[in-house]
């Protein structure tokens, strides 16, 4: 039996696919915004490193720092206005993200044990109002220049 949905379907038959298939999992804007800002301000690291779990966006290795850049809808970022639970396929969509999430609080954890520092820079922070401080903020974290243990913008994943 095929259900017939009351809403029009935004797409047409084949689209949503091809659509979904776009979405880059790497070399996003906001990443590249990131590495940019660090690699201006004399910070080397690696890029995407296979060998920590994750795959970090960033690994500074003279500063034994790893960077995730995470986007908010993908990575559950909790009280954020850019993560909403999708309204269709529910089911699929809680499951896939709550994966994500706990996916990354184990890796997290696996690399924290390694005695790995990790940061998190999330989507939102990253908007025009707030990039500068949020950039400043972590390189200040990276090279050790801000010990407060309180972190306005960047949340120590």
């Amino acid at each position: 039996m095929v259900r017939k949905s009351k809403t029009p379907e935004k797409y047409e038959r084949g689209t949503r696919s091809y659509t979904m298939s776009h979405i880059r999992g790497k070399n996003t804007k906001i990443e590249v915004l990131v590495r940019s800002y660090l690699f201006r301000r004399g910070l080397r690291f690696r890029k995407n490193d296979k060998r920590y779990p994750g795959h970090p966006d960033v690994v500074l290795p003279k500063w034994h720092t790893i960077v995730f850049v995470n986007g908010c809808f993908w990575h559950m970022h909790e009280g954020c206005k850019k993560f909403s639970m999708p309204k269709s396929n529910v089911e699929f969509w809680t499951a896939k993200l709550v994966r994500n999430h706990d996916r990354d609080i184990l890796q997290r954890a696996q690399l924290e044990a390694d005695g790995w520092k990790v940061l998190v820079v999330w989507e939102c922070e990253l908007t025009k109002d707030r990039r500068e401080q949020t950039l400043d903020h972590l390189y200040r974290q990276i090279v050790g220049e801000d010990e407060s243990e309180e972190t306005p913008t960047i949340a120590e994943a």
